[in-house]
């Protein structure tokens, strides 16, 4: 997760993160990229059920809930060991997670934990009556995903009437004051979307948006060739950079961030370097107080019937379930030869990531998309877009 508003238009400073001992518990959710212990915030797909199609799904979501979910009393449990381990934030998904009827209770009981809880959903679902219920249990964020305006949104998510749906999910946030920004995962059919996406954003007055690299996980493993060619990526970040510079000189500032590609930190600071930015050093160490990707480290992931992950798009590997030892046991267990190497993956990523200047801030990007790619989990990033002259 690379915050282009953070960085590029100077809104925080290493200063800022320092100022809190970097400790996870204690950072404010804005500076929680910048911890040092690295305590993992945890994605729980507390259910596979979703009343939409979506092209990309990494969760392969059906209309049906699956058997084996997790119960209400299993739910409470994994919180009860997510606190005490200290995982600073829950995000509940799915599916979609507002099909599972007992969520606001969960959310709740996190809470009441001393975790953050945020959810990631579609939208759709959210009536007034829920966006008070979450907004009343002390829900910190609702992501809605995003894949364009009207139509385009509509053919990727399967269903029409979706998009509308959707911006009235977000009204009924806004109404009750609560936090909700959108979320959309860039590929070759929507990228053109994008300036009218900063629009919406401006237009509603949408604080935050995440705009994800597609990650060939899923249904979504059936789009590598609609991911973009290295070139057209570069020339997306340097749209939301200067969209979002735009934003922030006009007296309306938004949260930015890219997420799910690493390569964007350093593209960022070279870029800053270029426009003799004097910001560009205090870019450079909070990059790498970062420390980029952080999946089986930093970020976990567990499925609707207990499995653990190294992250949510990597479900075909599974480091054991929590209904047989709590996450806290799992996450710690290096006798796993694959969970040792994440928690140190520098060391064996492989190619060009091996002797990339960059490695400190990056981290090896993420393995699970270079598994999909060439069937190595160690092998070179295929979507790194850092030109070989840029990592040398």
């Amino acid at each position: 997760m690379i915050g282009i508003s953070k960085l590029y238009c100077g809104t925080v400073e290493p200063s800022d993160a320092l100022r809190y001992g970097r400790r996870s518990k204690d950072l404010p959710s804005h500076l929680l990229q910048f911890s040092e212990d690295k305590r993992p915030v945890v994605v729980w797909n507390i259910t596979k059920a979703c009343n939409l199609k979506c092209v990309h799904c990494y969760a392969r979501a059906v209309e049906q809930k699956s058997k084996g979910e997790l119960t209400h009393e299993q739910g409470l449990r994994l919180i009860d060991d997510l606190a005490d381990f200290g995982s600073p934030v829950i995000l509940f998904s799915g599916g979609e997670p507002l099909m599972r009827p007992d969520l606001v209770d969960l959310a709740n009981y996190a809470v009441s934990k001393g975790m953050r809880a945020v959810i990631s959903t579609n939208g759709t679902l959210i009536t007034p009556q829920k966006a008070e219920e979450l907004k009343k249990v002390g829900l910190s964020y609702v992501g809605v995903s995003l894949d364009g305006m009207e139509e385009v949104n509509d053919r990727f998510r399967g269903k029409k009437g979706a998009f509308k749906a959707a911006m009235e999910g977000i009204r009924n946030c806004q109404a009750v004051g609560l936090k909700v920004g959108l979320r959309f995962t860039i590929n070759r059919m929507n990228a053109v979307e994008i300036p009218r996406i900063f629009d919406l954003v401006e237009e509603m007055e949408i604080p935050r948006i995440c705009f994800y690299h597609l990650v060939y996980a899923g249904r979504g493993s059936n789009m590598v060739e609609e991911d973009l060619e290295h070139v057209q990526t570069r020339k997306v970040v340097d749209l939301i950079m200067d969209r979002t510079r735009d934003l922030h000189e006009r007296g309306k500032p938004k949260e930015v961030l890219t997420v799910d590609n690493h390569a964007d930190g350093p593209y960022v600071y070279l870029r800053m370097r270029k426009e003799k930015d004097p910001k560009a050093e205090d870019v450079l160490q909070l990059l790498r107080m970062n420390e980029g990707n952080s999946s089986g480290l930093g970020f976990g992931c567990i499925s609707w019937d207990g499995a653990v992950h190294a992250d949510q798009f990597w479900r075909h590997t599974s480091f054991g379930n929590i209904l047989d030892r709590p996450f806290s046991e799992i996450w710690s267990d290096l006798s796993n030869p694959l969970m040792a190497k994440l928690k140190e993956k520098k060391k064996h990523v492989k190619g060009r990531c091996a002797t990339c200047r960059w490695l400190d801030v990056c981290a090896g990007n993420f393995r699970v998309r270079a598994e999909a790619v060439t069937g190595d989990i160690w092998a070179a990033e295929p979507a790194c877009y850092l030109t070989d002259e840029e990592i040398s």
